[in-house]
């Protein structure tokens, strides 16, 4: 017994930073913060909220970048509703780079905390499949990324976890996201920079914009050349087989 109490505190320390992002996500809903993530309350304070970001324009990005990289860590909803407030009050070039910076930062942060946690335990405790799963996740890393983070096929909060899982260097997990989320972020982004005439007009915005033939396609051809260093590794594979074989 007297041997295994130094394992209690180290194992504490490992798990600290993923228990502090989950009691971050149980407070937001403990403390109603929901009810303020949204479009309505964009409508009801947009002027006051340009007034203020005129006069404080760097205090203003500097906590708008902080608490979208709290949203993105501590999985919390509404992210496409700040993504619109970033285009709103600074723009879309500006908006959308602050979204950017402060969707990878937060994206790495739970990344980090689930390696740090849960990556090395599971990994170890991996069975074949899993195993498998990880080396073919792994040799082309970069691109399954890329790919996930193009096209929303699955939830963000689920694409920053995984790879946390499947052995993803922080280098590559970091690139693919910072490049991935940038198209559809600079499309909400610009959409939120229009959101003033929209409620000056009494309507609502169009999200479903992304969907359009014209933006959408693009993005999956993007996604689909992302592919294509995966599909060359698959073939040249195979082709070398019969020469190994000799």
């Amino acid at each position: 017994m007297t041997e295994n109490a130094p394992a209690s505190p180290a194992a504490f320390r490992r798990f600290l930073p993923l228990l502090v992002l989950a009691a971050g996500l149980v407070a937001f809903f403990a403390l109603g913060l929901e009810r303020y993530v949204t479009l309505d309350t964009l409508r009801d304070n947009r002027q006051a909220l340009s007034v203020w970001v005129a006069e404080n324009w760097a205090l203003a990005a500097f906590i708008y970048i902080t608490a979208y990289i709290a949203m993105v860590a501590f999985s919390l909803p509404g992210a496409l509703v700040a993504t619109l407030t970033g285009g709103f009050l600074f723009g879309t070039l500006l908006g959308g780079l602050l979204t950017v910076a402060g969707a990878t930062i937060g994206a790495t942060a739970i990344f980090l905390a689930a390696r740090t946690a849960l990556g090395d335990a599971l990994r170890a405790r991996a069975g074949p499949k899993l195993r498998k799963l990880e080396e073919g996740f792994g040799e082309n890393a970069f691109s399954y990324m890329l790919v996930l983070r193009l096209v929303p096929i699955f939830p963000f909060f689920l694409v920053n976890l995984a790879p946390a899982f499947l052995g993803v260097r922080l280098g590559t997990y970091v690139l693919a996201t910072f490049i991935g989320i940038m198209p559809g972020t600079f499309v909400f982004a610009s959409l939120g920079n229009g959101l003033g005439a929209v409620f000056d007009a009494g309507r609502e915005p169009d999200l479903g914009l992304i969907f359009e033939p014209q933006i959408i396609g693009p993005i999956l051809a993007l996604a689909l050349l992302a592919l294509v260093p995966v599909v060359y590794r698959r073939f040249a594979g195979k082709s070398r087989l019969p020469d190994e074989a000799a």
